[in-house]
């Protein structure tokens, strides 16, 4: 048995590798897999937590399975006999030059890093990045992935996150205002109109009662008077098929109350 692991499998260089290291190797690996699996059920699949809470744990288990596999690859060098301080050392002048020549990526690593550390941006939340909206599925050290309304899946650079401007939705676990901009004719009678466009916003399901749809008289514009309907929801990531329920809605009891939606037109005097 002695001998067996004694056995030399490859050599390169001054160094050899042996069935002994070898299943130094395989145990550490398939160890730190075993255990990354096992915190993974521990600290995120946990039962009665929410999908927010679920992402927090995602992202803080993101970086200790990272800090693992790091740990991993250095006492896996260190079983083959790589010195790691000499080797890093050596290789100093080699980092840097690959350092310089790849600025972008190594910023969204360290971007990764922030971001996993920071909390403001996390797995289940529903952020705008350049005017897409979309939710967050995963969050890795380069980049980040996010599922869009159509259900595709954009990948986006960490760096994006932290140098531009990003709308988190869900950030602050409360309640979202949105709002619905439509027209009537002059002459109607607006306290109906007010009337029928907050009844339209509480029949819908995903509209929450408290606090009540309301409703703002923005403006005489110059074929029409302006209302802007405000209602709360929950439903963020797909507010774009409530609003268009109530768009439904509206057009419905406009009909039915006699309303109506006006188109721009102008009236023109002939003069002799």
């Amino acid at each position: 048995m002695e001998e067996f692991l004694q056995l030399e499998l490859i050599g390169f260089g001054n160094h050899h590798l042996s069935m002994f290291q070898l299943v130094v190797l395989t145990f550490i690996v398939v160890f730190t897999w075993g255990l990354s699996w096992v915190l993974k059920k521990v600290v995120v699949y946990r039962k009665n937590i929410s999908e927010l809470e679920k992402g927090r744990r995602l992202s803080v288990f993101k970086l200790i399975q990272y800090v693992l596999w790091i740990l991993a690859l250095l006492v896996g060098m260190e079983s083959m006999g790589f010195q790691i301080t000499v080797l890093l050392a050596g290789s100093a002048a080699l980092l840097v030059g690959i350092g310089l020549g790849l600025q972008e990526v190594f910023k969204d690593f360290v971007s990764g890093i922030i971001l996993l550390f920071d909390g403001t941006i996390r797995v289940s939340d529903i952020i705008e990045v350049e005017g897409k909206v979309g939710r967050v599925t995963e969050i890795r050290l380069r980049a980040s992935e996010m599922e869009m309304r159509d259900g595709i899946i954009m990948i986006v650079p960490n760096s994006r996150f932290i140098t531009g401007n990003v709308v988190n939705w869900t950030h602050n676990h409360k309640l979202t205002r949105f709002t619905i901009v439509v027209g009537v004719a002059y002459g109607s009678d607006v306290e109906k109109v007010r009337r029928v466009l907050v009844e339209c916003a509480k029949q819908h399901s995903e509209v929450v009662k408290n606090p009540e749809p309301f409703v703002f008289f923005s403006d005489f514009a110059d074929s029409q008077l302006t209302f802007s309907l405000h209602f709360f929801s929950r439903s963020v990531f797909r507010i774009e098929f409530v609003k268009s329920d109530i768009r439904f809605a509206i057009d419905k009891a406009f009909r039915e109350n006699g309303i109506t939606i006006p188109f721009p037109q102008r009236d023109l005097h002939i003069r002799k």
